[in-house]
């Protein structure tokens, strides 16, 4: 494997061009594959760059892209990189009101947005910004868009890219990406083009990212794990797919077949669920049940990186493990989990079926990568060792401290917090973390989420709910109980496969609501709790059950966009069930 040599992300560009693939970035127009070339990439980067110009951006000037995954993310971003402009990312799914206070804060000149809708939200609010022009990414009536400005024919842009890639130094800023906001008021966490270049250096000295083709873009490029893949897969020479919405990865996984696929720990839960829910029961399932016991009799072989040779697992392999490959395209060598705690069953289930997923861990403000399993260093349950250009550390109360030259240089206009935010030079991650004798880290909880009972206890609530979501019944779980006597769990079924339940055990029902409100229906959650609570400390154990006829997702505010939960919100919007559990108790 050989790391990337780069000291700027326009090194990245450089290294696009090098490539010269006549399919670096694939997009679909009208359901349909279409490539675009790295020479017409160049040549509307270089465009876009000669157009920000001439309307005054110079460098330093914040330029804001609001769009979902789409070449036009990717050639907007280089072109502000290339005159020395700072770009901000915006969540295509925040709202106006929060959209204004990116851009307010940030202090944005330019805003590009993928589409009309997302132009007439920008609009709504560009009186409370110093937003000066608004350029649209598909066609808007009366509006100058991102195409025009491009145009499709062929030739020379008129920039001299090379000398603008050669100006770019490391520690110039390069963006500001606004955090997901679980515990608050949106930071902006300002990144150079060191940071990320450094990361980016790291990740592929350890990691081999050289095999295979085809990568799938979906994760929001308005967060730093995408951008950083993409940086990298761009890098390596490795053809980009975009894929707009995470609901439509499943048919993207079949067309696109790709060999690297990088995804949050939601998304390989659904794979699971929808696996188990197509082996429904009867004979399907008896054989499915009985593939998966054999694979667990190999799962240190696949952990190992082997293929298991037995007949056994041949037959295994081909009846069911073959089908759940193909499900995820067919072709994978790089499984990549990120962004959140991946729970160590569904590894293991993965594991069982002969698909390794390597567990990495980062934050925004470290660009992303800190730690990540190779295949060469991989120890299941942990978020692997550290990059080798990053340092890190324990704090007495279990927090992971880091240091390195991906680390960011602090939050933007708030001085104050990024004060607050270092120790002695060392990053504060808000993590608490173990280290193993072999330098494996392992995440346990966020700093900030340990509750802590009226009895003084403190209790970590991710790993909780992360082996309550093993079982695939369950779509989301959060656990309650701060400064309340005891602890409880509010869940979030998978009514998909909990409705196939009902059916199939003559549960009637007319609605989701009526559905959790079943006698049968709660007490099969209670047993799933109930399990649990045995392998739980008393002080940690859940004594309430709470249903909900919902699934947390981003539109509805209970996930962030990068899909972790909003403990907040969530014990906001249903304060009225939590507060019926513990009437007549000491709060």
């Amino acid at each position: 494997m050989s790391a990337l040599d780069v000291s700027t992300i326009l090194d990245v560009l450089r290294l696009i061009r090098q490539h010269d693939r006549a399919d670096t970035f694939r997009y679909r127009v009208n359901g349909q594959w279409r490539n675009l070339p790295a020479k017409q990439i160049c040549r509307r980067i270089g465009l876009l760059a000669k157009a920000m110009q001439s309307w005054g951006v110079t460098p330093g000037d914040r330029v804001a892209i609001l769009s979902e995954n789409r070449p036009e993310w990717a050639i907007a971003d280089f072109a502000a990189l290339l005159i020395g402009a700072v770009d901000v990312s915006i969540y295509p799914t925040l709202t106006a009101e929060q959209t204004a206070f990116i851009l307010g804060d940030a202090g944005a000149k330019i805003v590009f947005v993928s589409n009309e809708a997302q132009y007439k939200k920008v609009r709504s609010v560009q009186a409370q910004t110093v937003v000066e022009r608004i350029v649209p990414m598909d066609e808007v009536a009366g509006q100058l868009s991102l195409t025009t400005v491009c145009g499709e024919a062929a030739g020379d842009s008129g920039i001299d890219m090379d000398a603008l890639i050669a100006q770019a130094k490391p520690e110039q800023l390069a963006t500001i990406i606004y955090t997901s906001g679980t515990t608050g008021t949106p930071k902006g966490v300002m990144l150079t083009h060191g940071n990320i270049a450094s990361n980016l250096c790291g990740v592929t000295s350890t990691f081999d990212w050289s095999s295979g083709e085809g990568f799938i873009s979906f994760l929001p490029l308005s967060h730093i794990t995408a951008r950083h893949v993409d940086y990298l897969m761009m890098g390596k020479g490795i053809a980009i797919s975009y894929c707009s919405s995470v609901d439509d990865i499943s048919r993207t996984l079949m067309e696109v077949r790709p060999h690297n696929f990088v995804s949050v720990p939601r998304v390989y839960e659904k794979v699971r669920q929808e696996a188990e829910r197509r082996a429904g029961r009867g004979l399907t399932k008896t054989v499915f049940d009985w593939a998966m016991s054999v694979g667990r009799r190999h799962r240190d072989q696949v952990l190992r990186g082997e293929k298991p040779s037995g007949l056994m697992w041949q037959m295994a392999n081909a009846l069911v493990f073959r089908k759940i490959n193909d499900s995820m395209g067919g072709r994978l060598d790089n499984c990549i989990s990120g962004g959140a705690p991946l729970n160590i069953e569904v590894a293991q289930w993965f594991a069982d079926a002969g698909i390794r997923i390597f567990e990495g861990y980062g934050l925004t403000e470290t660009s992303p990568v800190i730690a990540i399993n190779t295949a060469t260093h991989y120890r299941l349950g942990s978020v692997g060792r550290p990059v080798p250009n990053m340092e890190c550390r324990l704090e007495a109360d279990g927090e992971l401290l880091v240091r390195g030259p991906a680390v960011t240089q602090g939050y933007w206009k708030r001085p104050q917090e990024t004060a607050e935010a270092f120790k002695d030079g060392w990053f504060c991650t808000g993590d608490i973390a173990q280290i193993d004798a072999d330098g494996y880290i392992s995440i346990t909880d966020r700093k900030k989420d340990l509750i802590k009972t009226s009895g003084g206890k403190f209790i970590a609530p991710q790993p909780i709910e992360n082996a309550l979501k093993s079982n695939v019944l369950v779509a989301h779980a959060a656990v309650i109980g701060d400064k309340r006597r005891f602890a409880s769990v509010l869940i979030a079924p998978h009514f998909a496969l909990l409705e196939d339940w009902a059916r199939a055990n003559g549960v009637p029902f007319a609605s989701r609501a009526d559905l959790v409100h079943q006698d049968k229906v709660r007490a099969m959650y209670e047993g799933i709790v109930s399990d649990l609570n045995g392998r739980l400390a008393q002080f940690e154990r859940l004594k309430r059950v709470l249903l909900v006829p919902d699934e947390f997702s981003v539109a509805t505010g209970e996930l962030t966009p990068s899909l972790k939960l909003k403990r907040r919100v969530v014990e906001k919007k249903y304060s009225s069930l939590i507060e019926g559990v513990y009437a007549g108790g000491h709060s």
